[in-house]
């Protein structure tokens, strides 16, 4: 057992190794500032610049960023209008008033 814990812990290294040695940027930015980029990037529909943001995280930390940033937003803006978040929400979607 321990031997499959160690040759996993290996394999880790080298991937983290590998991709060092490569020369890319991926670690230079963490998962917030790839939603940000990601997320501006599409507001103003700049695909190559939502490519390159897309790219600097893996998927699902890209995901859990824009729904952390979209949070972030539909509180701050429930606060600036004094309505609660879910109406904001909605607002924001287009909805009909719940």
């Amino acid at each position: 057992m321990w031997g499959t814990v160690r040759e996993l812990c290996a394999r880790v290294l080298r991937s983290f190794r590998a991709e060092a040695d490569t020369g890319k940027d991926k670690r230079s930015h963490n998962l917030f500032e790839a939603a940000a980029v990601y997320v501006s990037a599409c507001a103003e529909d700049d695909q190559e610049q939502i490519d390159e943001a897309a790219g600097w995280v893996s998927p699902e930390a890209l995901s859990f960023g824009v729904s952390e940033l979209a949070c972030r937003a539909v509180i701050a803006l429930a606060r600036e209008r004094d309505e609660s978040p879910q109406a904001v929400a909605r607002t924001l979607l287009g909805l009909p008033a719940a």
